[in-house]
């Protein structure tokens, strides 16, 4: 009789346990804020993140207005990533003056992972931590690296995932580039 009541406990707990969790499960998806999928030709979305080395300079993609903006998503951890940052630091230093802004926005790592990483490339542009991962949800990034080309208008031109060569680096930089007058 002692074992059939203790086996009986235990599952009646895991029921409670299964149940709840299937209860969780259902109110968490229905109550789920819905973030649309940014598009090609959609406004970009507004943030502001913190520069890595001069922390009181602080990214808002609305300054950046007028200029064709270079929006990469990376992480250390990331191979392709690793790969592609020397050419998009080479493709910067040519389209900087012509208008096309480059931000790197790390996903959630430590300062320190970061400025390592950044100094051991030895790039040169702008680079920003998103701790939350709130601008990375917004721009609905998953697979990294991730790049939105944002035109001069603040539109989503392209949604690039995947690593990029230097040429193709220097072709999206190109069709981001604001009209010379």
């Amino acid at each position: 009789m002692d074992k059939k009541r203790k086996r009986s406990i235990y599952r009646g707990v895991i029921l409670v346990v299964l149940l709840a969790a299937i209860v969780y499960t259902v109110y968490s998806t229905a109550t789920k804020e819905k973030v649309e999928v940014l598009q090609v030709g959609d406004k970009a979305p507004d943030f502001e993140l913190v520069d890595l080395y001069n922390g009181d300079l602080k990214h808002r993609l609305s300054d950046y207005e007028g200029k064709g903006v270079f929006l990469n998503f990376w992480g250390t951890w990331c191979k392709p990533c690793k790969k592609e940052m020397p050419a998009m630091s080479n493709q910067y230093a040519i389209y900087k003056e012509q208008g096309v802004e480059v931000l790197a926005v790390n996903i959630a790592q430590t300062e320190f992972e970061v400025k390592n990483f950044i100094e051991s490339l030895d790039v040169h542009f702008p680079v920003a931590i998103d701790p939350t991962k709130s601008v990375m949800t917004a721009y609905n990034v998953d697979l990294l690296p991730a790049t939105i080309l944002i035109n001069p208008e603040g539109e989503v031109e392209k949604i690039i995932t995947g690593e990029m060569n230097e040429q193709q680096i220097a072709s999206y930089m190109e069709s981001i580039k604001p009209e010379q007058e």
